[in-house]
């Protein structure tokens, strides 16, 4: 029994260290770690709070994303280039990145760096 609580004490640590690690990008804005199930198991917005609802939304649509990626993938390539390590989504507003390793997806939002100069840029010639 107590091996087993070290094993995962272990692993939360090993998490900790990785979502500080995260924190550290430039432009990170936000994670979410689910389950597979999509139930969130943890999840964080830099400046803001994010809600929990908003977090819940976030895995609905990235597992499903994930679920259609990897289906679709499979039947387009053939064995070893069919596999769906990570998603990488750039919108208007942001970057998601999702990566799914055995049970558990994460889900880290960062800044666009392009969108941000961008509208930088813009900002500074309508002045």
């Amino acid at each position: 029994v107590q091996s087993c609580r070290n094993m995962a004490s272990n692993q939360v640590n090993e998490v900790e260290e990785m979502v500080k690690e995260l924190k550290k990008n430039i432009g990170f804005k936000a994670y979410i770690i689910l389950n597979n199930d999509g139930i969130v198991i943890k999840w964080e917005q830099v400046d803001v709070p994010m809600p929990y609802e908003v977090a819940v939304q976030h895995a609905h649509l990235v597992l499903d994303l994930c679920s259609k990626s990897k289906r679709h993938i499979r039947e387009l390539f053939d064995p070893p280039d069919n596999d769906v390590e990570n998603i990488r989504l750039r919108t208007d507003d942001y970057e998601l990145i999702a990566a799914q390793h055995g049970h558990f997806t994460l889900i880290v939002i960062q800044e666009d760096a392009i969108a941000k100069a961008k509208k930088q840029v813009d900002e500074e010639e309508e002045m």
